[in-house]
């Protein structure tokens, strides 16, 4: 089944994007092993169903390994000229502390290298530490790169609405910020996105399917144990539901999901991910890809082919009008990791 046209979002002047991206935190080793031969192969298998879109890391495992073999079998398939098709979004997470032109230059030339590109799509960073303002001298450093040629372009990851203004105000482009969002994690809604559309930046989220804990799987089901959430994404939005509301309350919500889904014939997931890519900043929303493990191609693409009207956001609303605020216990998007 092709995708709608739908699916794409022009992302930057210069770069389409699929708006469901294949996530690839899943081959990092916390998801169970992944074979790296029928990995690569199921990528052809997104690729070739539109989902065109990746996002990774250099500490997801063997992610970027991944994304330059499959460049090189596909270049080998289809000619080198269509390796365009194929966009990729990687991360640089260094630890804090004095960052020198010199680690900036081997960190990304250890991404070009194992991506097999010679420049990267998106490089999307990440700091652990706002106490340490060096995060400024690294981004300057990547800013530098970017406009020698070696990045497209400059990303964030899981950076608060406060840091987003002092880099925007210190000259450097951002094109986007990676951030938690979900029907459960509505944070970005309160500073993040007014800021990003004030400020032509995008967002692409995670665990907007809560680590698969969205789905109808987990419908009038008991509150699970710990030894039931089997990966390590389950156990982290299982987390963020305690905090959010609790179990009953959640289910509650997949309640009010289930009509909405059965009416529009899609599944519960899919009308989370509506859900999250209809509201204002959104380019994107990252479903993990547990390649060679399961897959989810049919269902992702289900995405494309429905609209919420207003009376599945008044049922959906309903509901969570009776959540915690989450901005007020945990704080503004990224302050769950410091």
């Amino acid at each position: 089944m092709a995708l709608t046209q739908s699916s794409r979002f022009q992302f930057t002047p210069d770069l389409s994007i699929c708006r469901v991206l294949n996530g690839m935190w899943q081959v990092s080793g916390a998801h169970g092993r992944i074979d790296p031969a029928r990995a690569v192969a199921e990528m052809f298998a997104y690729h070739d169903a539109g989902f065109t879109t990746w996002d990774l890391a250099d500490h997801y495992g063997p992610a970027e390994d991944f994304i330059g073999e499959f460049r090189r079998e596909f270049a080998a398939r289809h000619g080198a000229e269509r390796l365009a098709e194929i966009q990729a979004f990687t991360k640089w997470v260094p630890r804090p502390g004095r960052i020198t032109r010199r680690m900036v230059d081997d960190a990304i030339g250890r991404s070009l290298s194992r991506m097999n590109v010679e420049r990267l799509d998106l490089l999307q960073f990440h700091w652990w530490d706002y106490a340490d303002a060096s995060y400024l001298d690294a981004l300057k450093h990547l800013a530098d790169l970017a406009s020698e040629g070696r990045i497209r372009h400059l990303a964030l990851t899981n950076f608060d609405t406060e840091r987003v203004r002092i880099i925007t105000d210190s000259g450097i482009r951002i094109v986007s910020n990676q951030v938690q969002y979900s029907i459960v994690d509505r944070r970005p809604e309160v500073l993040m996105a007014p800021y990003c559309r004030a400020h032509n930046i995008t967002l692409l989220t995670y665990g907007t399917v809560l680590g698969g804990l969205l789905s109808e799987k987990f419908l009038g089901r008991s509150e699970p144990n710990r030894g039931e959430l089997n990966t390590a994404s389950m156990q982290k939005y299982r987390n963020m539901i305690d905090a959010w509301g609790g179990w009953a309350l959640f289910q509650e919500l997949l309640g009010a999901l289930k009509p909405i889904a059965d009416k529009h014939r899609v599944s519960i997931a899919n009308v989370g991910v509506r859900y999250i890519l209809d509201r204002p900043a959104v380019a994107g929303v990252i479903v993990g890809a547990r390649l060679g493990v399961a897959e989810h191609i049919a269902d992702n693409a289900r995405v494309f082919g429905f609209a919420l009207d207003a009376d599945d956001r008044a049922s959906i609303d309903a509901v969570l009008a009776r959540s915690r605020d989450l901005m007020n216990s945990i704080g503004d998007c990224g302050d769950e990791y410091r």
